[in-house]
């Protein structure tokens, strides 16, 4: 029977402390190992949180699998910004180009609860509204509109 921790971290700058050593240390596995391997596989997710499953076999074997980052920490990256607007509704901190909603929904698209392309891409732009980040240089809200309308159809084949 294998014991398995789910932890998030930052990518790449895994440490043996919290959450990984406390977690690791009475399985008896060699932590520093799990760590290099975690930093190893999360390296291109530099700066963001990266959901990570460790699974430790009854050979003190261990596996480690690397999930995809949030959708808001892919926009952040994407956009370059540190955190979200304080008031996303009032206060626009970036701009998402339609290709890079698209490249996130693709990415995410077996964690969401969209059938399709288009509903996962509206997935990612209803994100950017509550990050304050509008998407083609329009509100989150009027680029969903033109979603609907077909407007962004092209993009989504």
């Amino acid at each position: 029977m294998a014991d398995v921790v789910e932890v998030l971290v930052p990518g790449g700058k895994a440490t043996a402390g919290p959450p990984i050593g406390p977690a690791l240390g009475p399985l008896g596995i060699n932590v520093k190992a799990v760590v290099d391997e975690i930093n190893k596989k999360t390296s291109s997710f530099n700066g963001m949180q990266v959901p990570v499953k460790i699974e430790v076999d009854d050979k003190k074997n261990f596996t480690v699998t690397v999930g995809i980052p949030p959708t808001t920490a892919l926009i952040k990256k994407e956009v370059n910004i540190e955190k979200g607007s304080p008031e996303p509704n009032l206060q626009i901190v970036g701009d998402l180009p339609m290709e890079a909603a698209v490249r996130i929904a693709r990415m995410k698209a077996g964690d969401m609860l969209s059938y399709d392309l288009k509903n996962a891409v509206k997935e990612v732009v209803g994100t950017c509204m509550s990050v304050g980040v509008n998407v083609d240089g329009k509100r989150p809200k009027e680029i969903l509109a033109a979603i609907d309308a077909g407007t962004y159809d092209s993009a989504f084949v």
